[in-house]
């Protein structure tokens, strides 16, 4: 198994990230740009993969109360993440997004799960100040 984690802190109140981050319709606007979500029955949605053309059945599932966000692979266990929101006292908030992978063999590199990670970040806090 392989695990990768990031942090960053973005510039508006926990709730207000988290309905960013959380909102189904724009996952696209923060995710790695060559993963797609299309919603089904919640929790169910499919995550289609450019760079191998391939869709995944995946489960995603958005806490509110614990801003909290969690997914994983359907019919295998392949990965699962999660993504946590903490408020700041001065109106900030961080965000933790941790990544498993389960099999080995479907692995990406970790140069490249910790560059998306980071650009996805990134993306999140531009989009949260667009936002604001």
């Amino acid at each position: 198994m392989s695990e990768f984690e990031r942090s960053r802190r973005m510039p508006a109140p926990a709730d207000q990230v988290f309905s960013q981050a959380s909102d189904v319709g724009k996952l696209d606007l923060w995710m790695p740009r060559d993963l797609h979500v299309h919603a089904e029955e919640p929790p169910a949605v499919t995550v289609h993969e450019d760079e191998t053309g391939q869709d995944e059945r995946a489960l995603l599932r958005a806490e509110r109360e614990q801003l909290r966000m969690e997914w994983g692979t359907r019919d295998v266990d392949r990965y699962a993440g999660w993504l946590q929101v903490a408020g700041i006292d001065d109106g900030s908030s961080d965000v933790t997004v941790h990544l498993s992978f389960f099999d080995e063999g479907h692995t990406p590199p970790a140069e490249a799960v910790e560059h998306a990670l980071d650009e996805s970040l990134e993306r999140l806090a531009r989009q949260v100040t667009r936002a604001a």
